[in-house]
């Protein structure tokens, strides 16, 4: 029997049929092609902007060299793996004075141009946003110095016993290994030097087998906390290296043979042990797998350096007799530069002003001279026209970082008292550790640690250009 108001099955099949087809025909939605497009040449960095490159962040390097000390000649092969943080047509690394006789991008000849202190690399296809990509370079030459006159010159210096050594602040490494040369890409390193039989190579993190072989030695070291490329650094020649343990991990401390062996800078290394336990005391447990000191004989080197998990000194700090408080100084900045690194070169007052007031505490905890003492010495005469927050690329390492930085670490205790200021110090190397900060993040840190307003504490300690009221 003919229902009222029913559809004929035929019509109805073909209405169903009809739907499906227009659903099955829909076109998918349109997915936008990459806009692969270069990286910068710079990582935007205010006081330096053509420091380091942009489009992608760096995981590791492992570098494989081998060093001739009478050609003064460095030749080896840096593998870089990195991710793309944007679509990447093509990507910079900071390289000087040495040549490019290949590369490849993930196993892939790529094309490379080196201009101004950069190394242009173009791969064969581009690199989508969020790949993970390595790259091989095959490089060599005579490695030297970046001159900077301002701020004195940092790279690798060829010295006189027929060594090296690859040292500096604030850009040293792109003189021995292709890098995106600025803290706020830190990445792993590895180091495999091969140098003739003899001769010691000293650098950064936990020491590997050696292998000799044909008049030449292999030394190996690796760091495997993420590490900004100014702390990475090389030390070759006629060293005396004494290996041992500390809390667990290795102690490796080095001492040029022409110096005493018993002597003021041998003397002082032997305190690193003790005193990194009174700083992580202070600051929280010491953040790396291997710790120690080398010195340098060679007066070109008129400063010490924090380099990652082993720091450089100068001859100069140690003429007379040791000097406990360079060694505080260094160590501290395991926690406060090297753990916590700058994400911006005018926050260095994060690594300095902590680092000088670790000598102060240091001085107290040994009874000679307390902190409060020091920052009397240096409130009543110092010059405050120059402000820590923002000393300007010229001042990157003058009076204001260091001795207005530590008198502003004091300050900040004494106006939020001991039992929040040393939290304080543990939060913010906990919450940060193997990563970047800001002033603007300290600040937040401790206000929150704290539960006061410090805006106008900081606003006048950090940025004031004139003498502020001691608390």
């Amino acid at each position: 029997m003919k229902q009222r108001g029913s559809i004929p099955a035929a019509m109805a099949l073909l209405l169903l049929a009809a739907g499906c087809t227009k659903d099955n025909a829909s076109p998918p939605p349109s997915v936008a092609a990459p806009a692969f497009r270069p990286g910068t040449d710079g990582i935007g960095d205010p006081y330096f902007p053509k420091y380091g490159n942009g489009g992608y962040d760096v995981a590791g390097y492992n570098l494989d060299l081998r060093y001739d000390p009478k050609a003064g000649k460095l030749a080896g092969r840096a593998t870089i793996t990195a991710t793309a943080t944007q679509d990447l047509s093509r990507f910079d690394f900071d390289l000087a004075r040495l040549q490019v006789s290949g590369v490849t991008v993930d196993g892939v000849a790529a094309s490379s141009l080196a201009s101004d202190n950069k190394l242009v690399v173009t791969p064969a296809t581009g690199i989508a946003s969020g790949q993970r990509f390595t790259v091989v370079v095959n490089y060599a030459g005579v490695p030297g110095l970046l001159e900077n006159k301002a701020l004195g010159n940092g790279g690798w210096i060829r010295t006189k016993d027929g060594g090296g050594i690859a040292l500096g602040q604030p850009e040293s490494a792109s003189t021995w290994y292709p890098v995106n040369d600025h803290p706020a890409d830190k990445a792993t390193f590895a180091l495999s030097m091969t140098v003739p039989s003899g001769l010691e190579v000293i650098s950064n993190g936990v020491p590997g087998p050696r292998a000799t072989a044909g008049g030449s030695t292999t030394w190996r070291w690796s760091e495997s906390s993420p590490m900004a490329s100014y702390l990475s650094f090389v030390v070759i020649g006629q060293y005396r290296v004494g290996t041992g343990t500390h809390d667990g991990e290795p102690m490796i401390t080095a001492v040029p043979d022409s110096l005493p062996a018993t002597g003021p800078a041998a003397r002082s290394l032997a305190m690193t042990g003790e005193i990194t336990d009174y700083l992580a005391s202070v600051f929280g447990p010491y953040p790396f797998d291997a710790n120690g000191g080398v010195v340098v004989a060679d007066d070109r080197i008129e400063y010490a350096l924090e380099t990652q998990s082993r720091p450089v000194y100068g001859p100069s700090f140690f003429t007379r007799k040791p000097n406990p408080g360079v060694i505080a100084h260094e160590i501290a900045h395991q926690w406060f530069g090297d753990s916590v690194s700058l994400d911006r070169w005018q926050d260095i007052w994060l690594n300095e002003g902590f680092a000088t007031y670790a000598e102060w505490l240091w001085s107290e905890h040994s009874g000679v001279e307390t902190a409060q003492q020091h920052f009397d010495d240096s409130y009543a005469r110092f010059d405050w026209r120059t402000p820590p927050g923002n000393p300007g690329p010229a001042q990157l390492f003058g009076d204001a970082v260091y001795e207005r930085g530590g008198m502003t670490v004091h300050a900040l205790r004494t106006t939020i008292g001991d039992n929040a200021f040393f939290r304080l110090l543990r939060t913010w190397t906990s919450e940060h550790r193997n990563g970047n900060g800001t002033t603007a993040e300290f600040i937040a840190t401790a206000e929150k640690v704290s539960g006061m307003d410090l805006d106008g504490f900081f606003q006048s300690w950090l940025y004031g250009t004139v003498k502020p009221t001691a608390p």
